[in-house]
This record gives C-alpha cells, structure tokens and sequence, in this order.
C-alpha cells in the first residue's frame, strides 16, 4: 500500500524544526512505495527556507527519500493549503499530519489495516493532546442535534466509531478523497472543514474509523491557529462555518425544519446579549449562500444515505 505524507505549513518553524525529522523516523522501514510532502501556505517566518533546508540535508543522507516542499505565493487557509499537497500526492493513502503532530512508534500498522475494506475513507489516530501541561486523550468525534445545529463534542476513546477524521492526524484513501473534491474551501482559513468532509463520506456510503492503538502526540497549544488569530476571530469563523456546515450538508427535512425555527430564537438571543461575535458569524455565512448552495448540490450528486441514518448512534434532539 502506497502512502503520501503531506504535512501543512503556516508560520510554524519552531514545530517543523522539532518534528519534521520525528515524523520521518515514523515511517522508516515501511517497505512500499512512501513519499513526504510539505506546503507552505505563504508563512510570514522563515519556514520556507527553512524546510527546504531541512529536506536538502534529509535527502543527502537517504538518497531513496522522497521529498517535496511546496509553496503558496498567498496565504489560502488550511482546506486550499491540504489540497495542494494532495493533488501531489500519489500514494494510495494520505496521511495528513499538522506540524504540532508526532507520531508515536509502531502507529502506522494499525492505522493501515484497516484500509483492507475498500468502503474504509479514513481512519483517525488517538491524539495525546496536551493541554495546560496535562495530556488529554482525543481523536474520536461524535455530535449532537440540538437547537437546530450540529453541536460536535470529544467522545470517549474506548469505542471506535466517529463522526469525523481529523485532518491534522488521520489517514484517507486518496481515489475517495479525489471523488469526493477534497476539503471545501469555503471553510478556509480553518475548522469544520474535516467534519464536513467526514460527513459527506459517511452521507455517501462510506465508513470511517478511529483506531485507539495509533497514537499521536499534539502539542495542540502550539499550533498556527493559537499563534495567529485571536479568540474572538477563532469565534467568528467558527459560527460562520457551523452555519456552513448546516446549510450545505442537512437535507433530511424535518432537520431543516428544526434548524429553521430555531434560527430566529439564536439570532434574537445573540441580540440580547449583544453577542456581536455571533451576529458577525451569522452574516459572514449569509453572504457566502450561494457559493453554499453551489457546493451543496455538487455533494448532494453523492448522497446515498439520509442525515438520520448517518446521526443515528450520536443524534439527540432537544
């Protein structure tokens, strides 16, 4: 089984100093065709330079490393970012790592059983996350419906089931990803880009998996999003994206129902309190809907199953 590694770039030097060689000594040894692919989404430090370094003095050392650094003339967020690495790839199966992601020994060949089923999209590892100094253990993703939104939660990690893949841990069958157009940019710069993409396989057909035994350590603390935007802009583009997320994805109709007659409660609410941030999010959508609904339709082409069959083991309705 073929494999391509595409590891995405913003600002994150320091990270890439520390764990790109890391990342490289994970897969030494596996015997069939593996390739390493870094994009650089245009970073305002010295990354660039830096990998390109890096990956000169790698590949003097191993002359059958196959490695390639790409580079954005502009900053395209982290769906364009990932895409551009993929259409590079030529592997059978990606594995997408963040620069603040290191695997753990011995956490391919779990991760790559799985792949046996031809129906597998994609499979999530376990995230030692660290969090205020204390590792907390992630990677499984289940949901809610609640008030008309999707509302997306950490799940336990003694079951294997979930809702979503992460892009920064997890590998994906590349054939299914092309099918399926990737990661949608409309979420760029970041968040619920992979939830969506996780959910349109799973509307589609597909299955995908989180495997406990593949760990990854994240210094999720360290990452480009923490270092690059404030809270109150992480907020912004994270309602803005649930909006997204809703609109372009639910089309059982009593769920677009539900979120329809809850709508005007959230948006009078965000008023009371003056919730600007969410009104923000709101409209930061609205302006987006039909490039939403362009997007929709081409999913739709894919659709197999309903969103109830799809939330069934997670849906709660209030």
């Amino acid at each position: 089984m073929t494999l391509s590694i595409v590891i995405p770039n913003y600002n994150g030097q320091e990270l890439i100093r520390k764990n790109l060689s890391k990342v490289f000594d994970a897969f030494l040894g596996y015997k069939d065709f593996v390739e390493f692919i870094v994009v650089d989404d245009c970073s305002e430090d010295e990354s660039y330079a830096f990998i390109k370094t890096q990956i000169s003095k790698l590949k003097s050392q191993n002359h059958r490393l196959k490695l390639k650094v790409i580079k954005s003339e502009t900053n395209l967020g982290f769906s364009s970012n990932v895409n551009r690495g993929v259409k590079e790839a030529k592997g059978e199966v990606l594995v997408l790592l963040n620069t603040d992601v290191v695997p753990e020994k011995g956490f391919l060949d779990s991760l790559l059983e799985h792949f046996n089923d031809p129906k597998i999209f994609a499979v999530g590892c376990m995230d030692k996350s660290i969090e205020d100094r204390e590792i907390v253990l992630r990677g499984r993703g289940v949901g809610a419906w609640k008030r008309g939104f999707l509302i997306h939660s950490r799940g336990e990690v003694n079951k294997t089931d979930t809702l979503w893949v992460s892009c920064g841990s997890g590998a994906f069958r590349k054939s299914i990803w092309d099918m399926l157009g990737g990661l949608d940019q409309l979420y760029n710069p970041f968040y619920w880009e992979d939830i969506d993409l996780s959910y349109r396989a799973l509307k589609s057909g597909y299955k995908i998996l989180f495997e406990p035994k593949s760990i990854v350590v994240h210094e999720h603390e360290k990452g480009a999003i923490k270092s690059s935007y404030t809270n109150s802009q992480v907020r912004k583009i994270a309602y803005r994206n649930q909006f997204i997320f809703v609109w372009k994805n639910i089309t059982d109709i009593s769920l677009q129902l539900s979120h329809l007659l809850w709508l005007p409660y959230h948006l009078i609410k965000a008023l009371i309190r003056k919730d600007w941030i969410f009104l923000i999010g709101f409209f930061k959508a609205f302006i987006l809907l039909p490039k939403i609904i362009k997007s929709s339709l081409q999913s739709q082409k894919l659709f197999a199953k309903k969103d109830r069959k799809v939330l069934e083991e997670f849906i709660h309705e209030d």
